[in-house]
């Protein structure tokens, strides 16, 4: 299980950094390059559903067996935030907030990911270490 665990947070760290890149890096792309952008991304909702197929359910199990390796609430509590915030995010956050709220809640959600997904396998070192 512990292969898992941290299998689960280095894809769930690396899952997450590409939210922060794509939301920081698609309006530089779109401003920049009015046609290609287009072109690049013609639905980036598709995209945004995409991720969070791969994302919530890699997270999911990376923090569970984290969580019963370590029993830090305030790491599984971190992280499921950050995987419910990025849902919200995802689905309607921009019907609601516009594509700029929708951008913000995502890079706040996948910074909660990414530290709690660094804890989470801080945390699991730690403990392997305390028995060895």
């Amino acid at each position: 299980m512990p292969r898992i665990q941290e299998t689960g947070d280095k894809i769930a760290i690396a899952l997450s950094s590409l939210c922060v890149v794509h939301c920081v890096l698609t309006p530089l792309l779109i401003i920049a390059l009015p046609t290609f952008g287009g072109l690049a991304i013609p639905d980036h909702e598709v995209f945004h559903q995409v991720l969070l197929f791969f994302v919530v359910p890699v997270g999911l199990v990376a923090l569970l067996a984290g969580y019963r390796h370590h029993k830090n609430g305030k790491v599984l509590s971190c992280g499921l935030a950050g995987l419910f915030l990025l849902t919200l995010a995802g689905t309607v956050a921009h019907d609601i907030a516009g594509e700029e709220g929708e951008t913000v809640l995502t890079i706040i959600a996948s910074l909660f990911i990414v530290i709690a997904h660094i804890q989470n396998f801080r945390k699991r070192n730690l403990t392997r270490c305390e028995h060895a």
